[in-house]
């Protein structure tokens, strides 16, 4: 068994003209709770979609639980549980037709899970999806993909446009199956506060490309600010790379990445948060953006 859960090597994909991934090379361990942070049209749903076997790569390879996706058979696509975001669900089923329907696609369907976890949420088994609260719905997806027992999670924005107790109830349901199944999670999304709380790896997706992926704990502490009230143009410590940069009129504040601790009494030191160091690689991918504007040819096979 692989130690990787996805492993991408110089994976491309490209729509037309425009490049949706580009150049993505990637690796996520095992037994991780992942977040894949980016702006939208960054490349988030793309890489996905390419990883659950739904879409095929311009160039590059991908591999997800030692196999590829798109030569995927019946045993892998068991051991894979995904969640579009726009959480496609029968509306005119009921709850249990749903359960029902997922049990006979599924060999290791577990309906005792399933209807417990709707039952903690408050959904009736003789709802109707179409009467469902969009928060319901997408707590009923979840349950779907929950209830396959999968080794791997893939959810595209799970708790996008829910309100806050409806994401905080799908989330816990989230964890419980981490906890109680040990599943690897893969999970697009826009709130950082997510990040923090259920995620212990990060990966950050800006302008189609890999621009961080690490520990979330090795990512924060090899991160500091350093500050210069003097604003006398310090001399930067050896083993430092800037990701950004604030000036204002009580001196300069430089985010860098570090490679080694820092010691050094001309600067005045201080740990970032998590939000601080995301937002900064954002920042970074958006300048390198505007530099981005020329269109190199593809020199690869064009797949079906």
């Amino acid at each position: 068994m692989s130690e990787w859960v996805l492993q991408a090597d110089s994976l491309s994909k490209r729509f037309g003209r425009k490049w949706a991934l580009r150049d993505c090379t990637v690796s996520i361990p095992q037994g991780k709770v992942v977040a894949l942070v980016g702006p939208n049209g960054a490349g988030k749903s793309t890489l996905l979609r390419l990883a659950a076997g739904l879409s095929q790569p311009t160039s590059g390879t991908i591999e997800v639980l030692g196999h590829d996706p798109h030569k995927s058979n019946e045993d892998l696509l068991r051991r894979i549980g995904y969640l579009d975001q726009e959480r496609p669900l029968y509306r005119g089923f009921r709850v249990r037709e749903l359960f029902r329907f997922g049990a006979d696609a599924n060999p290791g369907w577990d309906m005792q899970a399933a209807h417990l976890y709707v039952d903690q949420l408050g959904i009736s088994l003789n709802d109707r999806v179409n009467s469902l609260s969009g928060g319901q719905q997408a707590q009923v997806a979840l349950t779907m993909c929950l209830a396959k027992k999968p080794e791997l999670l893939i959810l595209d924005e799970p708790a996008a446009a829910l309100d806050p107790v409806a994401r905080e109830d799908l989330l816990r349901l989230l964890m419980r199956q981490v906890s109680d199944n040990g599943s690897s999670v893969i999970l697009s999304t826009h709130a950082l506060s997510d990040v923090e709380s259920i995620c212990d790896y990060l990966v950050i997706l800006s302008h189609s490309r890999i621009a961080l992926c690490d520990d979330v704990d090795f990512i924060v502490e090899s991160h500091r600010f350093l500050s210069d009230p003097t604003s006398s143009n310090s001399r930067l410590p050896d083993g430092t790379t800037i990701m950004d940069t604030r000036i204002s009129g009580r001196g300069v504040t430089h985010l860098v990445k570090m490679d080694l601790p820092i010691v050094d009494d001309s600067w005045q030191i201080s740990e970032p948060t998590l939000d601080e160091i995301i937002l900064a690689y954002l920042r970074q991918g958006v300048r390198n953006g505007l530099l981005d504007h020329v269109e190199t040819p593809v020199n690869t096979r064009v797949l079906p």
